[in-house]
């Protein structure tokens, strides 16, 4: 088989063999590089460990020499305590890790750094889905498609118009989130725990105004929590309840409350493209596409009514703060 490859493409093989070649070539210079590199550097800390015990052996030489009392069993006393506990002369230690003085990660151990790096990637989704962001955009989405102007608004200018709504509504919670965690984490008054524990006390008491109570009481069944003798009240919903628990039933609670506001948002649209749709069908019109009629109506209809301000106002108003 290998003549036959040889014969049909030497070439192939040619280069198949000289790029092994090279790769073979290349780990070997890596390792002895590394080697070399290991060994320079052991015999650097030798080196200055050798001289920092000779300075400390002369410098206990020239001060017992005054008074003619040096002995070599001394020096050799000295030299060899400090040899025995190199940690005191570096003053550091060496298993220390910058991410594990900053956050408490320890950089040498690989899962820590992946837990680390998912958690990361996964806040941005966290955090939308913890604030109206997700109600406010779907709505947005529903009004677009109800007056079938495609792209217009665009998808990045729905998105930032439903961002900056969020930081408005979101506003008194954020303050409060600054004043009960974040100001006393940066005055070293609380420790992180303690920082994200007083963090997602306002976030708690905002989903749970937002969740209905029949979707609460379904993921809680699913999770078997414990529910006291007095059922459910405000303290165990703030207090006991987890955010596993209370996010999926916000979540499915803003995808609920978010239907429900398209729904009543396509009904004008509607009565549009109905009333549209006869009038062309009645004048024998049937080749000409509704739509094209229908929306500068809608569009008209909508400015009309005001209806940017009618649209705002109701996402803000349907929160309960």
């Amino acid at each position: 088989m290998i003549k036959r490859l040889i014969k049909a493409d030497k070439k192939l093989v040619l280069k198949f063999a000289v790029s092994l070649f090279l790769t073979i070539l290349f780990a070997f210079t890596l390792a002895g590089l590394r080697s070399y590199a290991a060994s320079t550097s052991d015999d650097t800390a030798t080196a200055t460990v050798s001289e920092a015990a000779g300075a400390a052996n002369t410098g206990s030489t020239e001060t017992t020499s005054g008074s003619g009392t040096t002995t070599g069993g001394e020096q050799n006393a000295n030299s060899s305590g400090y040899l025995d506990n190199p940690a005191q002369g570096v003053g550091s230690n060496p298993g220390a890790s910058i991410l594990q003085q900053v956050i408490g990660v320890d950089g040498s151990k690989p899962l820590e750094i992946i837990i680390l790096l998912t958690i990361i990637a996964l806040l941005p989704s966290l955090l939308i889905m913890m604030t109206c962001f997700a109600r406010i955009v779907i709505v947005l989405g529903f009004l677009r498609s109800a007056m079938q102007t495609q792209n217009t608004p665009p998808n990045m200018v729905l998105t930032g118009l439903a961002l900056f709504l969020t930081i408005f509504i979101m506003a008194p919670v954020f303050k409060e989130i600054n004043d009960v965690a974040y100001e006393p984490y940066t005055n070293e008054q609380i420790t992180t725990k303690d920082a994200f524990q007083r963090a997602s006390v306002p976030l708690k008491k905002f989903m749970l105004k937002q969740t209905a109570n029949d979707d609460l009481e379904f993921f809680v069944e699913l999770s078997k929590t414990e529910i006291p003798e007095g059922g459910m009240t405000e303290e165990f919903k703030e207090n006991d309840l987890s955010l596993t628990v209370i996010l999926p039933s916000f979540m499915i609670s803003e995808l609920k409350r978010a239907f429900q506001m398209g729904f009543m948002i396509f009904l004008p649209f509607l009565i549009i493209d109905i009333v549209v749709g006869s009038t062309l069908m009645s004048m024998g019109m049937m080749m000409l596409p509704p739509a094209m009629i229908s929306m500068p109506f809608k569009i008209l209809v909508f400015v009309l009514a005001d209806g940017w301000n009618l649209m705002i106002s109701s996402l803000v108003k349907s929160y309960n703060l």
